[in-house]
């Protein structure tokens, strides 16, 4: 039997990234200390986290998407091989630059992103085409807005006729309603607090908020929602029950990774057979241990870590 894969449907940039004591303000020029150039986009780095963590359970991570003909590009590819990702569903685009974030990041670990889509923007159900046969083998499906809505949908049904777990991770924060046809396609969205309240209209500030926020959006025909509160934790929620996972203890240096490599984790804990409960507990352990490493798919921690602090 073929090991578990975990397909990531998605965007990849390349991030160059500036850290300073503060951000600047509109109109401001600042000195920052550092800068580094490195891999990135929620498509790339949930996958290159799901291929750290997924190495240690014998799976396997894919990348469906796009780079441009490029010196980013290339980049961006060799950085994938290096995590160990399956690049056969990456697509070169002649006509489009590699996708590329600015990122700035000030003492206290908060950021910051301004993303120029490029080659992403492209993306569209050919890709989904592309890529059929990773799609028949997936186990689970991740998927972000930062490729059009039209192709993310389009995955979205593909896996789901394929059998595949779909994790929707509505980021960047939608300005415009997402299709009613999607949601159905959902097994869990993972948004964040901004993200709910853009999707539903709560703020989620309490385990109360949260939960009224799930029920909105479970309400649209998910079968899950998992409310990330930050340093709040984390709310989740399904027919089968709901429970809330306190944050774990850790000295936060570098917030860039923390959403990509918390959906990593759920990917790899459902993959695994975990319950919801247990996968969203991962999950946070997941998120956790990348705040505490700088840069983006870099940040992603190894299985044993994870086990290690759900264990301390």
């Amino acid at each position: 039997m073929p090991s578990p894969l975990i397909l990531s449907f998605g965007s990849v940039n390349i991030d160059v990234t500036a850290r300073g004591k503060r951000l600047p303000t509109p109109g401001e020029t600042i000195h920052a200390e550092s800068y580094a150039i490195g891999l990135g986009g929620k498509g790339a780095n949930q996958a290159a986290a799901a291929a750290r963590l997924g190495a240690g359970r014998g799976m396997r991570s894919a990348l469906v998407g796009r780079i441009g003909a490029d010196t980013f590009g290339k980049q961006a590819r060799e950085a994938l091989q290096t995590f160990g990702v399956d690049l056969t569903g990456l697509r070169e685009d002649a006509e489009s630059a590699t996708g590329l974030a600015l990122i700035g990041i000030d003492a206290a670990a908060e950021n910051c992103i301004t993303v120029v889509g490029g080659a992403n923007l492209s993306v569209d159900e050919s890709d989904v085409s592309h890529a059929e046969s990773l799609f028949a083998e997936a186990s689970v499906l991740l998927l972000q807005l930062e490729v059009p809505v039209a192709a993310v949908l389009a995955a979205a049904r593909r896996g789901r006729a394929a059998g595949a777990k779909v994790i929707l991770d509505p980021a960047p924060a939608p300005s415009s309603p997402l299709p009613d046809e999607l949601w159905p396609l959902v097994d869990v969205v993972t948004p964040n607090e901004t993200e709910t309240a853009a999707l539903c209209g709560v703020l989620p500030m309490t385990q109360e908020d949260a939960a009224r926020a799930a029920s909105l959006l479970m309400v649209r025909g998910v079968t899950a929602a998992v409310v990330k509160m930050g340093a709040r934790g984390v709310w989740w929620q399904s027919a089968e029950g709901s429970g809330f996972v306190p944050p774990f203890p850790v000295q936060a240096i570098d917030t860039v990774a923390a959403g990509d490599c918390f959906n990593a984790g759920l990917a790899v804990a459902l993959a695994g057979g975990a319950s919801l409960g247990d996968a969203v507990r991962a999950a946070a352990a997941t998120g956790a241990l990348a705040v505490t490493k700088r840069g983006a798919a870099d940040a992603a921690p190894e299985w044993s870590e994870v086990q290690a602090l759900l264990q301390g």
